[in-house]
């Protein structure tokens, strides 16, 4: 039964990092679910899947009397699905707001914080000289004085 958990894994994992790689933010937030799944999986799987009986010991005895199932992952796995849902819902407000302050959810698209280059400075990506800075028609220019 591993092996196949294995494999659901790993999908899961490729799904989420697909999800997450686009410029979508919705896509993004889904990519963030899936992958918080995905990690939960494995920890219960890395617990052993057993058809064991609750590890609950009688009164009378040291030890729990059939196979028990191991109840750290469990504890493990209850505790992550509270810290990603606390995870998500923040998420999900950030990008709501940023939604509502900036009218999409392409992230290529969100640039508050980024100057907006002039057109005739953007020269195949280059980054616009800062200012005070010598362009290449002034260094022309001197060489033209000097000659």
């Amino acid at each position: 039964m591993e092996p196949v958990f294995a494999v659901v894994i790993g999908i899961l994992f490729a799904a989420s990092v697909y999800l997450m790689l686009g410029r979508n933010l919705i896509k993004f937030l889904f990519g963030l679910i899936l992958i918080s799944t995905a990690a939960n999986l494995a920890i219960f799987v890395a617990g052993r899947l057993t058809w064991g009986a609750p590890g609950l010991i009688p009164p009378d005895a040291a030890a729990p009397l059939a196979d028990a199932a191991n109840a750290l992952p469990q504890a493990l796995i209850l505790t992550a699905i509270v810290i990603s849902f606390g995870l998500l819902a923040f998420a999900l407000v950030l990008a709501y707001s940023a939604y509502l302050e900036l009218g999409t959810v392409n992230t290529d698209e969100m640039r508050v914080a980024e100057p907006v280059e002039p057109p005739d400075a953007a020269v195949a990506g280059a980054p616009a000289a800062a200012p005070g800075a010598l362009t290449v028609e002034d260094k022309d220019k001197d060489k033209d004085k000097a000659a």
